[in-house]
């Protein structure tokens, strides 16, 4: 392979924090007309390495060549100048924005502006082209995590980049608009694209992939062929032990219903119809899935089912209880426990430490507080619980949860509520974005609060994980139940059907 056959070339990267070494000496090289995937656990350097790669952070040692030129990155547009782009787990967008003003965002220079009207239509063009659906004229702010991200993708191939990092691009589409994805894909790398693909979820890997290089503790473990490897190989290289990929045994019995949703209306932020006529039931002792690709009406599901959003029309029962007109307290009173999708800013406060993080939901209890005040040692030592029994990796008790990784910051989200007296959890996104000795944890403890007679309604846009885990699953699509099957007798392509608007009477 020679250098004019290299799309971009890293050689012996170093990337230092204050007390952490983040990529140690790490060689990668990107081919021309490739899609080379990169996997790591959380904090295994990958983010830093693409940061580097995008200009965002000046590596403390070693080069970097783009096609076959050695080049000094020192800013986001020296990288996009060179048609490098990249999709970041943070998204970088801004808020108060519609869709197509941050996707042409810094595009226009000196005299030259650009035509909203022009671009409009032609993110309107991409977004049909690529699957991505998500309304140009949309706020940054209205949008869910996962249209989030779609804006992101829109971004970068809206700028035309030759070489894409594209960060976990499939989280938010139904199977069928990811193979039409993968079929993009493998169409740029049969026109010279090259692309860095950043995933999770190892079947797509082995599917999409070229080479495949493992990254764990800042350092390059290995760059393999698809062809020489497989799922339980690149595991064991990720994590440095054997993960066991398994399908969790259902409850052979369910208990009495504890939520009970029927006939319910809601409104989005833009007060247009987000839920229609919603019906369905969980009972204790049972994992119901929600399936459906982002913006479908999951997030005011979750916000209507956990008192953060009152529906316009319908009820829901918790425990027999009608919670029509009652607040979010009321909720958590009646047992109700909720793990959003974001867990940044919704989920946590990212300046307070892991112990006043931990109590957020229980500060008015007699044992953490009194009024205004809280009891810092009850608080020390609940977190040090909860540390312990969920096997969280952090400095302390004392620790920003901002520092901590994806998959720690989850851990404390989850520890939190489950421990926390509740008949229902509601979990979005549960395993979004963590590597898979994360992953791994988050399925066993949600698998075992089930068995423990626990009910849980999961929302994810991960099918794999929903018949991994669900009794049932109910499908979503523009605000409407399309249907609801057992987990057991599923088939992915009438879930895909169904999450793409056919009614489950149309794909039996």
């Amino acid at each position: 392979m020679t250098d004019d056959k290299i799309a971009v070339a890293l050689r012996g990267i170093t990337k230092r924090f204050p007390g952490v070494i983040a990529n140690d000496s790490v060689d990668l090289e990107l081919r021309e007309g490739e899609i080379h995937t990169l996997l790591g656990e959380n904090g295994a350097g990958k983010s830093t390495l693409m940061n580097v790669l995008t200009g965002i952070y000046r590596p403390d040692a070693g080069s970097i060549s783009v096609f076959g030129r050695t080049v000094q990155l020192k800013t986001p547009k020296d990288a996009i100048d060179l048609g490098i782009g990249m999709v970041h787990q943070s998204f970088k967008l801004v808020p108060t924005h519609t869709v197509t003003e941050n996707i042409v965002l810094g595009l226009g220079r000196g005299f030259s502006r650009v035509k909203l009207d022009e671009a409009q239509a032609r993110v309107a063009t991409l977004s049909k082209q690529y699957g991505v659906k998500v309304d140009p004229n949309a706020l940054v702010w209205q949008l869910s995590i996962g249209e989030q991200q779609r804006v992101e993708i829109l971004k970068i191939l809206f700028r035309g980049a030759k070489i894409l990092l594209l960060d976990e691009p499939t989280a938010v589409l139904t199977p069928q608009e990811s193979e039409e994805l993968f079929h993009t894909l493998r169409s740029m790398r049969e026109q010279g694209h090259s692309i860095v693909f950043i995933s999770h979820k190892l079947d797509e890997v082995m599917t999409i992939s070229d080479r495949i290089t493992v990254l764990r503790g800042g350092k390059n473990v290995g760059t393999v062929l698809v062809q020489d490897t497989n799922p339980q190989d690149l595991s064991h290289l990720m994590v440095g032990r054997e993960i066991k990929f398994a399908t969790f045994p259902k409850k052979e019995s369910r208990g009495e219903q504890v939520l009970e949703v029927e006939g319910v209306d809601a409104l989005n932020t833009r007060g247009l119809p987000a839920l229609k006529g919603v019906t369905f039931s969980v009972a204790a002792g049972e994992i119901l899935g929600l399936a459906g690709v982002a913006g479908n009406g999951q997030q005011e599901l979750a916000q209507v089912i956990t008192g953060l959003q009152r529906p316009t029309a319908g009820t829901v029962r918790v425990q027999g209880a009608d919670m029509r007109g009652k607040r979010a307290r009321h909720f958590i009173d009646a047992g109700v426990s909720y793990v959003p999708a974001d867990r940044h800013g919704v989920a946590t406060v990212g300046d307070m430490s892991l112990s006043h993080n931990s109590v957020l939901r229980r500060y008015r209890e007699p044992k953490f507080g009194k009024g205004p005040l809280l009891n810092f040692n009850a608080a020390i030592g609940y977190a040090r619980r909860l540390i312990k029994e969920f096997n969280i990796s952090t400095p302390g008790h004392a620790t920003p949860v901002r520092s901590l990784s994806g998959g720690n910051l989850q851990k404390v989200i989850l520890a939190r509520e489950m421990t926390t007296r509740h008949h229902l959890l509601v979990v979005m996104s549960a395993t979004r974005g963590l590597d898979v000795g994360a992953t791994e944890f988050v399925r066993k403890t949600l698998n075992d609060h089930r068995h423990q007679g626990g009910s849980i309604v999961l929302i994810s846009e991960d099918l794999e994980e929903l018949l991994s885990l669900s009794d049932r699953i109910a499908v979503i699509f523009h605000g409407e139940i399309m249907g609801i099957v057992d987990a057991e007798t599923a088939r992915i392509e009438s879930l895909g059907l169904m999450m793409a608007g056919q009614r489950l009477s149309e794909v039996a």
